[in-house]
């Protein structure tokens, strides 16, 4: 059975990854409601509003996310048509900024310049971040004849910041004593672009391992040295071509991909897996650092609990709390509503990600309901 569900997720997600970077959502026909999620069941329940285009762009971690709830929607609300761009969140925060998107994904909360610039777009109001999507943050590997590995956050700060270089180096060797592990050089692989994984990704190395990793975590990265690639599509097509090879990406590209991934030793009794069970156990812990609509998490990057993956992102959705503009609210609200509700969130389980907290999820609902 385990095996069965595995070979579906990767059936899923890779359909999900072979759609464009931009991701239409139009008039569709009888496809939509043959889902393996229970797609058309899902979009019966949809409420539909407005009609028209409405563009967004941003994070590249919540692409197959966006792949599936599009799908869904589209198959309920035939007169609206959503144009997401998987560009990264740097460039989706600009956009929206920008004036150019009805909202933005980004897998880091804005920042307080951000929200600031955001009064410019939002008339009357600002910016809020509006949590969608949880997941881990999978550590993909290619090292040959090794299909296990255990790392700890030193370890991982020290191999990103290249004073770890070759796979059989001792501290490798100790957390892993019944590896055979080759004497060959280690191929790291960061973002290029500006991302939130990259964000996370540091938080979590800042966090459990300061010493390791001196810098501080931001979206554009700041490690010395290894190769680098564009967005996460860009970092797992290489973990998956070159021998050596580790990176950071959102698990689905993982899974779709084939690509092993490291149990991080995090202090708890055993080390523990990058999945969605577990990331979840880690998300649960988070708590809410905003204010009013918006509802930016403090997430628990240096957990030891038994079984909390700690390397976690959260995509928020980012959209006026007022002054959105009206030729797309109703439909922004609609389709955020579908988003968060429960419907929304338990299908992305067979894509790798953790729905949202039920005390978190309401309150994004509640959230979105009260955009204007």
């Amino acid at each position: 059975m385990k095996l069965q569900r595995k070979n579906r997720l990767r059936a899923i997600t890779a359909g999900a990854l072979a759609v464009s970077g931009v991701l239409v959502l139009t008039a569709c026909g009888s496809d939509n409601n043959n889902d393996s999620g229970g797609g058309s069941k899902a979009a019966s329940k949809i409420k539909c509003d407005g009609k028209g285009q409405l563009l967004a762009s941003g994070s590249s971690a919540q692409k197959n996310a966006m792949d599936l709830w599009i799908k869904t929607y589209g198959a309920a609300c035939k007169d609206t048509k959503l144009n997401y761009k998987a560009t990264g969140s740097g460039a989706g925060i600009q956009e929206f900024l920008q004036g150019k998107t009805a909202f933005a994904g980004s897998d880091s909360a804005l920042k307080p310049e951000e929200v600031k610039s955001s009064e410019k777009i939002c008339k009357g109001g600002k910016a809020v971040d509006l949590p969608m999507v949880g997941g881990p943050i999978a550590v993909g590997f290619n090292v040959p004849g090794v299909d296990k590995l255990t790392l700890n956050a030193d370890v991982l700060g020290k191999i990103f910041n290249s004073e770890i270089k070759k796979w059989d180096d001792p501290a490798i060797k100790a957390l892993n004593k019944d590896a055979k592990l080759p004497s060959l050089k280690i191929q790291a692989f960061h973002r290029s672009d500006e991302s939130g994984t990259t964000d996370n990704f540091t938080k979590y190395l800042k966090a459990a391992a300061p010493k390791a990793w001196p810098h501080e975590p931001g979206k554009a990265w700041e490690g010395k040295g290894g190769q680098s690639a564009d967005g996460s599509s860009g970092v797992s097509s290489q973990v998956k071509q070159v021998s050596g090879a580790i990176s950071y990406f959102e698990l689905s590209y993982a899974t779709a991909n084939s690509i092993k991934t490291v149990d991080l030793d995090t202090g708890a009794s055993a080390p523990v897996q990058a999945t969605v069970e577990n990331a979840s156990k880690a998300i649960s812990e988070a708590k809410i650092k905003g204010t009013g609509s918006d509802l930016a998490l403090d997430l628990a990057y240096d957990t030891k609990a038994d079984g909390a993956y700690p390397i976690t992102l959260v995509t928020y959705e980012i959209a006026c709390d007022k002054g959105n503009k009206a030729s797309t609210l109703a439909a922004t609200k609609s389709f955020l509503t579908y988003v968060a509700s429960e419907d929304g969130q338990t299908s992305l389980k067979e894509l790798g990600y953790a729905p949202l907290p039920t005390e978190i999820a309401n309150k994004v609902r509640e959230s979105v309901k009260s955009l204007s």
